[in-house]
């Protein structure tokens, strides 16, 4: 089942998520249903909070990047009870765009590498390092679980200078391919 995507301003997007364990109830069932959003609205990673469950989950797939990123092909992980514990190298910045954020595309500074220790969707343990693009995804995906956006990583000027975007965002007044829920607005839509 395709789920909405939760627009910037709903308060879901602001929580620190929650782990969960093995009896969270229905989970192979709601991480298909993420895995389907997130191919039908045509995004390379989804964390649960996009789609309204303040939980720690998050589905990647960055086969879209494979052509410019040889390392991203056959890249497609569900990640757990995620904890980024170590990043390093020198800051650079990449363009990202964020299915909650319609339209929107800016330069995101971040450090090129990170350890990272997470669950898989048969809650079996993983600790591992990325680099490049594949950290830089997985990091735009964390920062979902842990209640920050990529706006929230810009300076001060050009967040002021996008307020109003961002307002019309959380309005719905934006245009969408895909199943949104925005905090103004009562019920779904595309």
């Amino acid at each position: 089942m395709i789920l909405p995507v939760v627009a910037y301003g709903h308060p879901v997007l602001k929580k620190v998520a929650e782990p969960i364990d093995t009896g969270y109830p229905d989970f192979s069932e709601f991480l298909e249903n993420m895995w389907e959003t997130m191919y039908q609205s045509d995004g390379v990673g989804l964390a649960a909070p996009q789609v309204n469950r303040s939980i720690r989950v998050i589905v990647i797939d960055a086969s879209a990047f494979a052509e410019k990123y040889p390392e991203a092909e056959q890249f497609r992980k569900a990640l757990v009870n995620a904890e980024i514990y170590h990043e390093e190298g020198e800051e650079f910045s990449f363009n990202e765009g964020c299915l909650s954020f319609p339209g929107l595309r800016e330069d995101i500074v971040r450090k090129p590498v990170i350890h990272i220790k997470y669950l898989d969707e048969n809650f079996v343990e993983h600790d591992e390092r990325y680099d490049g693009v594949l950290a830089r995804i997985i990091q735009h995906e964390y920062d979902h679980i842990e209640g920050i956006v990529f706006v929230d990583r810009l300076p001060s000027l050009k967040k002021m200078l996008l307020k109003r975007r961002l307002a019309e965002i959380s309005k719905g007044n934006v245009e969408v391919s895909y199943k949104m829920l925005f905090p103004q607005i009562k019920k779904a839509r595309r």
